[in-house]
């Protein structure tokens, strides 16, 4: 049974680390987009009122960001339990 040292194992611990800070990081990094569907957009545009236009573009944004939340929050209890099984038992 192969054992890796101490640096090998912090190596990979970092290197782990670093995939996820970059996956939060990404995560919460905001880009201005027009989420609009057609229908939407002319009917609000229509009206005249911006305000209400922006307010439905950020809720279609939050709309879609709920499920990449939790795909990743599923992905990661994947990858932590895939850890757990690989490690030897004592």
């Amino acid at each position: 049974m192969y054992i890796k040292n101490n640096r090998e194992q912090k190596a990979e611990d970092r290197k782990y680390l670093f995939s996820i800070v970059l996956l939060l990081a990404s995560c919460f990094y905001s880009v201005s987009s027009y989420a609009q569907c057609a229908m939407c957009r002319a009917a609000l545009e229509s009206e005249g009122n911006n305000a209400k236009a922006e307010a439905v573009n950020d809720g279609i944004v939050y709309l879609m960001v709920i499920p990449y939340i939790l795909v990743g929050v599923i992905a990661y209890m994947v990858y932590r339990t895939g850890k757990k099984l690989a490690q030897p038992k004592e």
